[in-house]
């Protein structure tokens, strides 16, 4: 059985948290290493200050024994508790101190001390300090330590997070302002507040920001200029094609005639995609709004087109959209399939979702990975892109959603997706203008709309 990976959160993955354990590390490692040098830098002062003291002591000591006299409190040869490493060394002849229990020399309760112990006929004259309060003293150090630490990393992440947090805050803004540009929308711009100065120094993302403003208004002007150039071209060609389609009127009949008569309104039709299309990049489409029930604005479409087209349709349903934009975009559809694919060519309605379905070979790769592509088409049908073009900008305009996809068992499905009218009974049983049969009702082709009237 093969063993799944672990894998880490997603939010792991983001430059906060990234710099926010960078920091905690650099902090730990930092607080350590300066505790480390504080702690031994005062502990051995300490414990020095302790040894001399001990010493001095047991010189006293040294004095009075050799005098005769009474040794002090804390001392004497050989005393209980002398550490046996301690008065080894003392028996061999040699000096030395060493901190270990011994009782204290007022109140007897055994307690940390400084021993000294030094050679005295053979055996080991010791004597011992306090160490206690060196001990609380070397103890309260570290508590600090460790305290100042905490509180010294704890404030280099909030300030560090904050200072993160302000370049990912830009960088996010970048980014959102990067994707409303791949979605079309050519005028959002960061305008980075470092950037509005050129006098001011700027940073990396200061830096960024302004080449991706820089990156939008050239390509804005750029699209703006094709755009209209192919709407001056389509104006232009309108009228020699019109004196055009005159003229093959008065061409006598016959097989050249025909010929010519099919070319001048395949450049008609072309023309007019082209001022379409044109139309659509501008963005300055506006809907017409009304209520349709959308099964039968399908049939319509399928009647109109004269293909041989079967029309499903399932859940009724009704939408509030723009009639003769959806009749372009499922004429489209329909069209499309019937030139592209193969029969038969069935047309599902099923609530707000309308299905356009062939039995051809199907979207080519290109077209399912990225959306259609103008003047571009596979295979032998005849065509130039633009209907699928037409179809995608158009639903965008009502503000439906248009998939491609390869159909189960074979062929091409196209799958439009519009949002669905709910009609709201205010119960005083009037209704909605909309919805029903009455004015502006789902069947209604010239029903009561909203919005602003605009013409394909």
């Amino acid at each position: 059985m093969r063993r799944r990976r672990f894998r880490s959160p997603s939010w792991t993955a983001s430059l906060t948290w990234k710099s926010a354990v960078f920091l905690t590390a650099m902090c730990c490692t930092l607080a350590a290493l300066l505790g480390f040098l504080v702690h031994t830098a005062v502990t051995r002062q300490v414990v020095e200050q302790a040894r001399e003291k001990t010493l001095s002591k047991l010189e006293v000591v040294t004095d009075a024994y050799e005098a005769g006299e009474p040794l002090p409190p804390g001392s004497g040869v050989d005393p209980p508790g002398l550490p046996g490493s301690l008065g080894a060394l003392a028996a061999s002849g040699e000096r030395g101190t060493l901190v270990a229990d011994a009782p204290h020399p007022r109140h007897g309760r055994p307690g940390p001390a400084m021993w000294a112990a030094g050679p005295a006929d053979g055996r080991a004259l010791a004597a011992w300090t306090d160490y206690g309060h060196s001990a609380r003293t070397i103890a309260g150090l570290d508590r600090a330590i460790i305290g100042s630490s905490l509180l010294a990393i704890a404030a280099t992440l909030l300030a560090g997070l904050f200072a993160v947090g302000r370049v990912t805050r830009r960088l996010h803004q970048s980014a959102r302002v990067a994707r409303r540009i791949s979605a079309g929308d050519l005028d959002a711009r960061v305008v980075d507040p470092r950037t509005a100065r050129p006098v001011r120094a700027q940073d990396e993302v200061a830096i960024v920001a302004g080449a991706l403003d820089t990156m939008a208004s050239t390509l804005q002007r750029k699209l703006q200029t094709e755009q209209r150039f192919t709407a001056d071209v389509a104006h232009e060609l309108r009228t020699p094609l019109t004196g055009l389609t005159a003229a093959t009127e008065l061409l006598p009949p016959g097989r050249p005639t025909e010929l010519v008569r099919d070319r001048v309104r395949a450049m008609r039709a072309l023309t007019e995609d082209l001022l379409e299309i044109s139309r659509l990049d501008a963005r300055t489409e506006q809907v017409d709004l009304a209520v349709h029930g959308l099964g039968p604005v399908a049939e319509r479409v399928v009647r109109a087109s004269g293909a041989p087209t079967e029309v499903r349709v399932g859940r009724a349903a009704q939408v509030e959209t723009d009639r003769r934009r959806l009749e372009r975009v499922i004429g489209n559809l329909v069209a499309n399939a019937h030139r592209h694919g193969a029969p038969p060519v069935v047309l599902e309605v099923d609530g707000p979702v309308v299905s356009v379905r062939d039995h051809g070979p199907g979207f080519p790769a290109y077209l399912l990975e990225g959306g259609p592509q103008r003047f571009r088409t596979e295979g032998a049908g005849k065509g130039h892109g633009l209907g699928l073009t037409i179809a995608l900008g158009q639903a965008e305009v009502i503000g439906a959603r248009l998939e491609f996809a390869e159909a189960p068992g074979g062929g091409a499905l196209a799958r439009l997706t519009l949002p669905e009218y709910v009609r709201l009974d205010d119960g005083d049983g009037d209704g909605n203008p909309g919805g029903g049969g009455g004015p502006g009702g789902g069947d209604d082709p010239d029903g009561a709309t909203r919005g602003n009237p605009h013409g394909l």
